[in-house]
């Protein structure tokens, strides 16, 4: 899904960090950051940009040097192309007197509604910030069932069917040492092209439900190293019941004893490797994991043990 923002919003939620404070068009407060119909193909925070405008347009020094060093024309033309592009936003940054461009800026401002704000952060530094909170803010989202887990620095989601033990498989490996992100609904976030990173919802954050013991605060129980905040996802385990092998539908029974049971799953259009791994009796599914995240740290590498595997034999085959 796509989050609609205002720039209202933002500034109560960001404008402290950001040391905004308003300058004028203040009527603007409702205008959009984001969303389907304003965002297609708009960056959405940078530097002055008369050709392809940003969403939250950034004037540091530099920018109000060359508005300032344009002819008459050519600088009523340039700032009325600026407000004419309805931006959510534009910021002076690292500016402590703007002179004729700040009260030419104000005037716009207020006929346009267009939101006019000030930091005293360097333009640089809170463009870097505007560009990395807004696109956690603004970027694609999906709530999975499963848990989030970090394993050997690898994000891991755990998947299932309710009821197959992914809570007390998730407990037994943080009590390997392992570290719990999210439990039961993982939020996860698109926050690059091929990037998915997951976080535990504010009310979940810390705790992990076990059957039979209730709700567990994993960070009183094994310590503040015990959760991670955020992860990049990059491998998803499914985990099943290992049914008769006289079931026909049973596809855990049909894995290729070579190469394993992977297959890739889409999520917020960016492709994620997913393991399956049968439950039974007897089976250490832990150590299973921890083997199922080290292999696939091999494979990052350009290690396949399969194809290592098949050649090994193809050698005996052919009398090497």
């Amino acid at each position: 899904m796509k989050n609609d923002l205002t720039t209202r919003d933002f500034i109560q939620s960001h404008g402290e960090r950001l040391r905004l404070n308003w300058q004028a068009g203040q009527a603007g407060e409702n205008r959009l950051l984001q969303n389907e119909k304003v965002m297609t193909g708009i960056p959405i925070a940078g530097y002055l940009n008369l050709v392809k405008p940003n969403r939250v347009q950034v004037l540091g020094p530099e920018e109000v040097e060359y508005l300032e060093q344009l002819g008459e024309n050519s600088h009523k033309d340039a700032v009325a192309r600026l407000f004419k592009c309805e931006p959510a936003m534009i910021i002076f940054a690292g500016i402590t007197n703007n002179g004729s461009i700040e009260h030419e800026f104000v005037e716009l401002a207020n006929q346009t509604d267009t939101p006019l704000l000030h930091s005293s952060l360097a333009s640089n530094e809170l463009t870097e910030l505007l560009q990395y909170h807004l696109s956690r803010l603004l970027g694609d989202s999906k709530i999975m069932h499963g848990v989030f887990m970090e394993v050997m620095g690898i994000g891991v989601l755990l998947t299932g069917p309710s009821g197959i033990g992914k809570s007390e498989l998730a407990l037994e490996l943080i009590s390997r040492g392992h570290r719990l992100i999210a439990d039961d609904a993982p939020e996860f976030r698109r926050s690059a092209p091929k990037t998915i990173r997951g976080r535990s919802p504010a009310l979940l954050k810390d705790f992990l439900e076990v059957r039979g013991l209730g709700v567990l605060n994993i960070r009183a129980m094994f310590g503040d190293n015990s959760i991670v905040e955020t992860k990049r996802l990059q491998l998803i385990v499914h985990i099943d019941t290992l049914l008769d092998n006289t079931n026909s539908d049973s596809s855990l029974w049909e894995v290729d004893r070579i190469g394993g049971s992977k297959r890739k799953q889409c999520i917020l259009e960016v492709e994620i490797p997913e393991v399956q791994i049968p439950v039974a009796p007897g089976r250490n599914v832990a150590v299973i994991i921890e083997a199922a995240v080290r292999n696939h740290v091999l494979y990052l590498n350009g290690y396949n043990a399969a194809d290592d595997f098949i050649k090994r034999q193809q050698k005996l085959i052919d009398g090497e």
